[in-house]
C-alpha cells in the first residue's frame, strides 16, 4: 500500500496535486501517487458505498482524505468500517480513511485541523476580553468541527450561531452538539433563505465570521450580499483558499477601513492534509515538520481555480 486517495467534489482542481508529490519525496513515502474520487454534490447512497469499497480493496491505496463528503461518507457507508475515532462517532463524519492490519478505519480530524488554524490568528483569551461572538455561516463537517472546538475553548464564546440552508444539517449539528454536552444556551441555530447579512451586521466587534459553506469553491457564490457590513476589528475567515472567493473579496475590500484579520483557507488546507497524511502512514507530525512541509510549496494566486 502507498498512493494516497482524495475523496472530493473536483480533486483534479485541488493544489494537492502539485504539492503531494513534493511532500511525499521529503517525507520518504514509498509513492507520490494521488488517487482521485469525485462523488458530485447530492449523489446517492451507492456512490459513496461504491467509492469506500474501492478504497478498501485496493492494496494499492495507503487510504484517503475526504473533503466536502465526511458526514454523507459515514452516514452512506459506515458500516463499511471496522472501527471510528471519537468524533467521527459523535461528530457523525469521516475526514480520513485509513488501513489497520486489514481493518478499515475512519477519523474525523476536522477538531484538531480547527484548532491548529484557529490558534494561528486568534489571540489567546480573545473571546473572553473582548465580548466577541461567533458566526459559522455553514453547517456541514468543517462548521460542525469549528463549532464544537470553539464551544470548548477556555474562553468558550458567548453566543455562536450557525447558519445552514438545509435544516437536516442543523439538526445534524445540533445533535453533535448535546452529544458533547456541550452547554446549549450558547448555541443559536438559524435557517437561512437568503444572504446572512443582517445576521453578520449585527455580531459585535472583534466576532469571528466564518464562511463554511463551499460557497466560493465548490460552486460560485456567497452566503453574504456583495455590500454585507462586516464587524469591526472582526476575525473573517474564508475556509476556501481557490475558487471564485466572493466572500474573502468582500471581507478584502472592508479589511483596512474596517480593521478585520481575514485570513483564508490556505493554512486550513496546510493542517488539513498533513495531519491525514500523519494518520494514513502512520507518521509523527510535529509543528516543525509542518512548517518544513509548508516552506515547500505556495498558495495559489486569489481567485485562481488550481
Amino acid at each position: 500500500m502507498s498512493a494516497l486517495g482524495f475523496v472530493g467534489v473536483d480533486t483534479g482542481g485541488s493544489s494537492i496535486q502539485r504539492i503531494f508529490p513534493r511532500w511525499a519525496r521529503a517525507l520518504g513515502l514509498p509513492e507520490d501517487r494521488l488517487v482521485g474520487y469525485d462523488i458530485p454534490l447530492g449523489a446517492p447512497d451507492e456512490e459513496y458505498v461504491r467509492v469506500v469499497e474501492r478504497i478498501r480493496d485496493d492494496d494499492g491505496i495507503a487510504g484517503a482524505l475526504v473533503t466536502t463528503h465526511k458526514i454523507r461518507i459515514l452516514e452512506a457507508a459506515g458500516h463499511l468500517f471496522d472501527s471510528l475515532d471519537v468524533f467521527a462517532r459523535e461528530g457523525g463524519e469521516i475526514s480520513s480513511i485509513a488501513k489497520r492490519d486489514g481493518r478499515l478505519v475512519g477519523h474525523a480530524l476536522d477538531p484538531l485541523t480547527a484548532r491548529l488554524s484557529l490558534e494561528e490568528f486568534v489571540p489567546e483569551g480573545h473571546f473572553a476580553r473582548t465580548g466577541a461572538q461567533v458566526v459559522c455561516l455553514g453547517a456541514g463537517g468543517a462548521g460542525t468541527a469549528i463549532t464544537w472546538y470553539l464551544a470548548g475553548r477556555d474562553d468558550r464564546p458567548a453566543r455562536i450561531t450557525i447558519t445552514d440552508t438545509d435544516p437536516r444539517r442543523l439538526r445534524h449539528v445540533r445533535e453533535v452538539h448535546e452529544r458533547a454536552g456541550l452547554p446549549a444556551q450558547v448555541f443559536s441555530y438559524v435557517p437561512a433563505d437568503g444572504p446572512a447579512d443582517e445576521l453578520v451586521a449585527a455580531a459585535p466587534p472583534g466576532s469571528l465570521i466564518v464562511n463554511a459553506t463551499g460557497m466560493g469553491k465548490d460552486r460560485p457564490g456567497s452566503p453574504l450580499g456583495p455590500s454585507a457590513r462586516l464587524p469591526e476589528h472582526g476575525l473573517i475567515w474564508e475556509l476556501n483558499y481557490r475558487g471564485t472567493l466572493e466572500f474573502l473579496i468582500t471581507a478584502r475590500e472592508q479589511e483596512e477601513r474596517l480593521g478585520l484579520t481575514v485570513v483564508d483557507g490556505w493554512r486550513y488546507f496546510i493542517h488539513g492534509w498533513t495531519q491525514v497524511i500523519a494518520e494514513v502512514f502512520d507518521l509523527r507530525m510535529d509543528s516543525d515538520l509542518v512548517e518544513r512541509l509548508a516552506r515547500l510549496v505556495t498558495p495559489p494566486a486569489a481567485g485562481n481555480s488550481a
